[in-house]
């Protein structure tokens, strides 16, 4: 077994030499200081993300132009407004009506529990994985275990998102390592967590190399959105 494992530490190492800057990147996720620090945003960012789109040439230009036009505007400031704001001014930005009702369900929710950062922090730190479906979030319709694990990532919970992406890259790391793959969601999180603790890494730097790693066109994500990657 420890050889597999020395094979795995290899394996994982030469994937994450090629993501360098990466932990800087992470941090600022687990400090919840993605997107200026603007929790709003980081909902927003969740609720659109839910659907499945290219996060990078879909999700983020849609998050700034919320940005612009109602955060930085003064109209949306916190999660009280958002959870209040009107669906079909929302609308003009993201055509999607099931990301809006997402977005002001959890806003609605967090907004109870404390001020913006402190209540995602707050809900992040007492949700249980094991009981996602019960959650207050969980139990949002739209909020599936990718979402719940995305908004606990950016609550600052080290952890990772069991999404097709992640899940393609860290089992075709498993598999160079003769390891056996993991399809089943909460089956995938734990194996990603060991294998994080295992190799000397956090959970969710595993995560986030999967997502950054991808190459799109000629270059990997990582070089392509070098600009955005700061804010995000």
């Amino acid at each position: 077994m420890g050889d597999k494992m020395s094979l795995l530490k290899r394996i994982v190492d030469s994937y994450m030499q090629k993501v360098s800057g990466l932990k800087e990147h992470c941090d600022r996720c687990l400090r919840t200081e993605r997107w200026g620090g603007s929790v709003v945003l980081m909902v927003v960012d969740a609720a659109f993300t839910s659907i499945g789109l290219n996060y990078f040439t879909a999700v983020v230009p849609k998050v700034e132009e919320f940005n612009k036009k109602f955060a930085e505007t003064g109209r949306i400031r916190n999660l009280k407004d958002l959870a209040k704001a009107d669906i079909n001014e929302l609308r003009k930005v993201w055509r999607n009506n099931r990301s809006w009702i997402i977005a002001k369900n959890i806003a609605s929710y967090l907004s109870t529990l404390n001020d913006d950062k402190s209540a995602l922090r707050t809900w992040a730190r007492n949700a249980s994985l094991e009981k996602w479906r019960e959650d207050s979030i969980g139990r949002i319709k739209g909020v599936g275990i990718i979402t719940f694990q995305y908004l606990r990532m950016m609550g600052g919970i080290d952890t990772v998102m069991p999404d097709k992406i992640v899940k393609k890259v860290i089992n075709e790391i498993l598999e160079k390592a003769g390891l056996e793959p993991v399809n089943e969601d909460m089956a995938f999180i734990k194996k990603v967590e060991e294998v994080a603790l295992t190799c000397g890494y956090e959970p969710i730097e595993l995560c986030w190399m999967a997502w950054l790693i991808q190459p799109e066109g000629k270059m990997m994500r990582m070089e392509k959105y070098s600009r955005v990657l700061p804010k995000i």
